[in-house]
């Protein structure tokens, strides 16, 4: 919470001045796709917290030509989890590529989502093109099957 949290709150707060001088500007936070989840309680209160500061923030300087968005990425190819795929696939004595289709079974695009995927969500929310999306979250865990977010 404090890093999350409270870290994305002092950097808006850092960075709105000189975006509201400007009459432009976005701020975009990082969250995850575990604010729809049950089972991790830290996790989906962090989660949920970004998102509800991110719609604050959104409120109060959307008027002013700054947009605040957050993205919910999802399980992703990083090497953190690649590491923990390798390390987990040993000790279950499953292939990695078992472990990893296992991971990606409830991803619609059928695998992990990787993270330069992740960051063309973020070129385009820091573009003047995304002026049409303040304060929502943008889900970018590759789609979940089965259930409908509205």
């Amino acid at each position: 919470m404090e890093t999350k949290v409270l870290g994305y709150l002092r950097c808006a707060r850092a960075v709105a001045p000189q975006m509201v001088e400007r009459g432009w500007g976005r701020v975009i936070n990082i969250s995850g796709l575990n604010f729809r989840r049950t089972g991790s309680v830290f996790g989906s209160i962090r989660n949920v917290s970004v998102s509800a500061l991110t719609k604050n923030l959104a409120d109060e300087f959307g008027p002013q030509g700054i947009n605040v968005t957050v993205v919910h990425p999802g399980l992703t190819e990083t090497e953190g989890v690649q590491d923990m795929i390798r390390a987990s696939a040993q000790a279950r004595g499953v292939t990695e590529a078992e472990l990893a289709e296992a991971f990606a079974a409830d991803v619609s695009i059928g695998r992990l989502v990787r993270p330069a995927e992740i960051a063309h969500v973020v070129t385009f929310l820091a573009s003047p093109w995304s002026v049409s999306i303040n304060g929502d979250g943008v889900a970018a865990g590759g789609g979940r099957l089965g259930p409908i977010f509205y």
